[in-house]
């Protein structure tokens, strides 16, 4: 049983590496596999009280971040909409490339410090999205505030020290 969950395991995330070469959607072959391997697991425990357990556990940690996704992205839409960014955007305009890059990484370093990596990666992609128009740059200035967020979270006390 665990060779077939293996198996299946491989030949789905494969399916997710190559999904410009499949032209598919990777959330078609990851909840396949996520249905096979745990329906396959199902079969092989004899006990269904310690099946039901250990779902029941991977499945609540999936929706805690799912439902913190949830709330900081609406949180987010709504201090947007009233217009609650505009001191952040106006704070990083400039013509340079170079100067908004150390802007961005500085900001996104101390939100992170302060606030959750992921709502401070929100709230600056959000930002990001209204300063830069080329998707290109906005990948690259988009991977600097992951890093940011996640530098700024392990260097505070008060951040996420689990980074």
């Amino acid at each position: 049983m665990v060779t077939a969950i293996v198996t299946f395991f491989i030949l789905g995330y494969l399916c997710i590496a190559l999904e410009s070469v499949l032209k598919i959607n990777k959330a078609v072959p990851a909840l396949l596999m996520c249905v096979i391997c745990w329906t396959l697991y199902a079969c092989g425990v004899g006990d269904s009280a310690d099946y039901s357990g250990r779902l029941l556990h991977h499945l609540g940690e999936t929706c805690e971040i799912l439902f913190f996704l949830m709330g900081a992205m609406t949180i987010v839409e709504i201090v947007d909409a009233n217009g609650g960014f505009y001191f952040v955007h106006d704070a990083l305009a400039t013509k340079s490339k170079r100067a908004l890059l150390w802007r961005i990484t500085a900001m996104t370093f101390i939100l992170s410090a302060i606030l959750d990596n992921l709502t401070t990666s929100i709230v600056m992609i959000m930002v990001l999205r209204k300063l830069i128009e080329d998707h290109k740059d906005r990948m690259i200035y988009g991977g600097i505030i992951i890093i940011a967020a996640n530098a700024g979270g392990a260097f505070s006390p008060i951040g996420d020290v689990t980074t």
